[in-house]
């Protein structure tokens, strides 16, 4: 059927928990009220990426994009875009008043400096429709390989292509597989890790939203190249739109004899199964993973043995993350030489990263490696809020570390972000400006470690502990002279201690801060002072008498009655009763009152 208007929809978490559903049901009946339901085509897709203007609409073929659309605003789209041909430029994204108002998202600042290799299919197609994925190449890798390729040109492909691992550790994907092939054991499997733990990150759980078909055919692909026939995907219970439309697109591949006995006529059968994690952090390290897989507690084990040797079920086991698969197909149809123009000289391709904290355009970016981190903030992220000044970003999660102002134009790639003391992680990426203190964000990251160690080895399970109650007693203004020297001490013995990739890189949240604002940490212990003003114990509000016009708004929005005055004149507050909320300050009309 040929529609003279196709809309797209996205259907991803974020979108979907802002009624997503209810203004795709909205549409339908203003589309069948109208009599033009057979005319104009609803989309389901994933993530767009720009979460923060969600929920995204996107009707071509003008390529018009609204955001925050509600569903009250359904029938003003149907009834002047899509019946009359007027966009609607209230609802538009980016410059209502531009001449092309009309614009498709690649017209937008936040995409035009991206380039979309694993997310290529997010927000375009229907992750619930096949056909729609085979329409965009889908499967053809797997095809070339089959039919075109041996397993050992599949694996040399991969490693001329230079791709490393997108989860964390960056080693070379292609060495890995070929490390795996060459174990003599008749069964081996391929294992996908999409429990995805870190705090803000969402890059795997969008890509299994928008785009589960191109994990499947990469999975395959591996399958083919190591020699296994057996895959598992190890996703977050927490996924569950991720599972479902996981769920939907194995039943879909195996319908179309892509997965299954003899894919594509020859003699190579691969089949795939799901296995839901139950939440814990630990489990996003590779043996972890596979002793949970395994019905086991999500335990690490010492390595050597690698996977790639004994893995699951002790047999030579392949890991990747999401992110690292979607990019195998358009590697093997491209070709590697494509695949190395994009990126550094040591990281080739792309790196999805997962905006959030302080930043106007909160969301999924896909940029190529060797971007800076000012463009990305500044050019793609549209900046701070209010104005307000950069501080740091902190990368790779609880096992990354901060990068300060300072370093905002190093080319973000997996050998700059460790010199800087972080590393690329699995792709979180969150921002602060000014307000945030550095000290409290190490507490945050530490106390999350601390939550999650599974409690094997020492070094993580006490070590850490001791670390989070030294940071604990710091913010909280009792922190003494060689404080700082324990967390340090404490951090190299937990680094070269620890059992698994987790715990050794527990303490890079604290040691990044250290060595970057170490002024902070010395002003909360000598000076009993956060120059922040985040940390509540040794903070103190105070109303600047000459600023004051005696309003009483402050006294009546203060929920515990800490402060006092006369109409007209200077209120003053309370310390012994003040619990340090803050209500007065962002009540204030007249910036009249301070924190130090």
């Amino acid at each position: 059927m040929v529609y003279r208007s196709h809309v797209l929809i996205c259907n991803g978490t974020g979108c979907t928990a802002s009624k997503a559903p209810d203004i795709m049901t909205r549409l339908e009946k203003e589309l069948a009220a109208k009599g033009i339901e057979k005319e104009v085509k609803i989309v389901k897709t994933g993530c767009f990426g720009l979460c923060e203007k969600g929920p995204i609409l996107v009707i071509y073929p003008e390529g018009a994009t609204y955001c925050h659309v509600k569903a009250d605003d359904i029938e003003e789209i149907v009834s002047e875009h899509l019946v009359k041909g007027r966009i609607v430029k209230r609802l538009l994204l980016g410059d209502k008043d531009a001449e092309d108002v009309a614009r498709s998202l690649d017209n937008v600042g936040f995409f035009n400096r991206q380039l979309r290799i694993a997310l290529r299919n997010c927000g375009v197609i229907n992750p619930e429709n096949i056909e729609e994925y085979i329409a965009k190449d889908g499967y053809a890798a797997l095809a070339k390989a089959l039919t075109e390729m041996t397993p050992g040109g599949v694996i040399d492909e991969i490693k001329k292509s230079g791709l490393r691992g997108r989860g964390g550790g960056g080693f070379p994907t292609g060495l890995k597989w070929q490390f795996a092939a060459q174990e003599v054991n008749g069964v081996k499997y391929v294992c996908c890790n999409a429990d995805e733990g870190d705090p803000g990150a969402f890059m795997d759980r969008s890509i299994l939203e928008g785009d589960p078909h191109s994990l499947i055919e990469a999975m395959a692909i591996a399958g083919y190249a190591i020699g296994s026939n057996q895959g598992f995907i190890y996703v977050r219970a927490e996924y569950p739109i991720a599972v479902q439309r996981l769920n939907i697109a194995i039943k879909q591949a195996k319908e179309y004899g892509l997965l299954g006995n003899n894919i594509f006529g020859t003699d190579f059968s691969f089949d795939l199964e799901i296995r839901l994690g139950a939440g814990a952090f630990v489990c996003g390290e590779e043996t972890a993973l596979m002793t949970s897989i395994e019905g086991k507690r999500g335990e690490p084990r010492t390595r050597p043995p690698f996977p790639a040797v004994k893995g699951l079920w002790e047999k030579p086991t392949i890991l990747n993350n999401v992110e690292t698969y979607a990019n195998i197909p358009v590697i093997l149809l491209k070709g590697a030489d494509w695949f190395k123009t994009i990126g550094t000289e040591k990281s080739k391709g792309t790196k999805v990263f997962a905006i959030g904290g302080k930043i106007n355009n909160t969301g999924l970016v896909e940029i190529p490696m060797g971007t800076t981190l000012r463009e990305v903030i500044y050019d793609i992220g549209g900046g701070i809020p209010k104005g307000k000044k950069f501080k740091a970003a902190q990368t790779g999660g609880p096992s990354g570390g901060c990068i300060p102002s300072s370093h905002i134009d190093v080319p973000i790639d997996y050998d700059n972000l460790l010199e800087l003391g972080s590393m690329m992680g699995s792709g979180g990426l969150i921002v602060m400006d000014e307000d945030n203190c550095m000290v409290d964000i190490a507490k945050f990251f530490l106390e999350f470690t601390v939550d999650e160690s599974c409690g094997k080895c020492p070094p993580c399970r006490i070590g850490t502990k001791r670390m989070y109650e030294i940071l604990d007693r710091i913010t909280n203004g009792k922190g003494e002279e060689g404080d700082i020297e324990k967390l340090e001490i404490l951090a190299d013995s937990i680094k070269h201690g620890a059992l698994c990739g987790l715990g050794q890189t527990a303490p890079n949240p604290v040691l990044s801060t250290l060595k970057y604002f170490r002024e902070e940490y010395e002003a909360h212990v000598k000076e009993k002072r956060c120059p922040a003003g985040v940390c509540k114990a040794m903070l103190n509000y105070r109303i600047i008498p000459d600023k004051c016009k005696g309003c009483g708004l402050c006294a009546r929005k203060c929920p515990v009655g800490a402060i006092s005055g006369e109409i007209k004149k200077p209120y003053v507050i309370d310390k012994t009763k003040c619990i340090k909320c803050g209500v007065c300050m962002d009540t204030c009309k007249f910036v009249a009152i301070e924190k130090k």
